[in-house]
């Protein structure tokens, strides 16, 4: 989260949950709920991108895992947040065009 951050790691093995949360910068300590507010506020990085060689599968397979939660849901697919996500923007698209 940066070299300046003060960060918490919770990891409970027996319901195969974990958390890291940003809880303080530089002297300042704050709550979980700051710390997502201050990361939302940071610029992204720009030396972070996919490798310009990355395999369309790859694209794909990151792509349904970003729509079925990410990570934190557990990398699997979640075919009726999928269907959600495209419905959605299929009709944003209509509507704009």
């Amino acid at each position: 989260m940066g070299d300046d951050g003060d960060e918490s790691l919770e990891i409970d093995g027996r319901r195969g949950a974990g958390s890291v949360d940003l809880v303080g910068e530089k002297r300042r300590r704050f709550s979980p709920a700051m710390g997502r507010r201050v990361l939302a506020r940071r610029a992204l990085r720009k030396d972070l991108a996919p490798h310009a060689a990355l395999p369309e599968d790859t694209r794909l397979w990151a792509a349904l895992q970003l729509a079925s939660g990410g990570t934190w849901a557990g990398c699997v697919y979640d075919p009726e947040r999928i269907r959600a996500a495209l419905k959605s923007r299929a009709t944003r698209a209509h509507r704009a065009g």
